[in-house]
């Protein structure tokens, strides 16, 4: 690379960090068929460095908001900006900024962990040494080196889980967004995976994490938006949010207290 073209590149990293990782601004999203909106005029400024959890009953509007976020589904109405881009058109730009860990597990059963790593490496324009180096410190940051040339399909809950993190930081993005990424797994694995989402807020990554375990949303997130029938009810620091409830011990009380008791399908 050229003087000129790395001071370029230097230049517009310093004009990505200078915008915040994530800007939502007015969305809706109206599905066909659908009587009521998914998200209704949803608002959302994530700073550098923040794990920002979205949390809600299942039907809230948080797999659809992460959706139209990570450049997977278009909106009705409103923008998303991601470090300053829009997610419409600038689409593929985003994607290389961005990383996705999302609900179900986006792995290929017949593949050993490595061979999906260098698949989904190879997606994002990593090649050779650098390719092998990422999948070496992604196996090991997920406890799975020793289990690397082991097929998938053998792998338990939990390890799947581990891999699919990988997967979606294999290309160190600034900004990842995380779809209930410690679902139905063992208490170790869960604990591990929450080890290791800190260890990245430490090293400046942004994240965006849904989960129905509020304790968890409680010990990682630094600030965290109650959604409800697609709109955001309360937002703010977890401590906050709960202080400002005094009958509420903590953030599952709070959250039982916002969208209610009745069973959600």
């Amino acid at each position: 690379m050229t003087a000129d073209a790395t001071e370029a590149n230097d230049n517009s990293k310093r004009a990505l960090e200078a915008k915040p990782p994530l800007t939502v601004m007015n969305l809706v999203k109206v599905y066909p068929k659908s009587s009521l909106p998914a998200l209704q005029d949803l608002n959302l400024v994530v700073g550098n460095g923040e794990i920002y959890g979205l949390l809600g009953p299942n039907g809230a509007g948080k797999t659809t908001a992460i959706s139209i976020m990570t450049a997977g589904l278009l909106p009705t109405e409103g923008r998303v900006e991601i470090y300053g881009l829009d997610v419409v058109r600038h689409r593929s730009r985003v994607k290389q900024l961005i990383g996705l860990v999302p609900q179900d597990i986006a792995l290929y059963p017949d593949l050993t962990a490595r061979e999906n790593l260098s698949y989904f490496g190879k997606l994002y324009g990593l090649s050779g040494s650098e390719l092998a180096d990422r999948i070496a410190e992604t196996l090991e940051l997920v406890g799975l080196t020793g289990k690397a040339d082991q097929v998938v399909k053998t792998y338990s809950g939990g390890m799947k889980r581990r891999v699919n993190l990988a997967a979606g930081i294999l290309h160190t993005p600034r900004l990842v967004f995380l779809d209930e990424p410690t679902v139905g797994i063992d208490a170790q694995s869960r604990n591990l995976i929450l080890e290791k989402l800190s260890s990245l807020k430490s090293s400046g990554t942004t994240m965006i994490y849904t989960t129905h375990y509020m304790e968890e949303a409680q010990q990682l997130c630094t600030r965290a938006a109650v959604m409800d029938e697609g709109r955001v009810i309360e937002e703010g620091p977890p401590a906050s949010l709960i202080q400002k409830h005094p009958d509420c011990g903590n953030l599952g009380d709070l959250f039982l207290k916002l969208t209610g008791k009745n069973l959600r399908d």
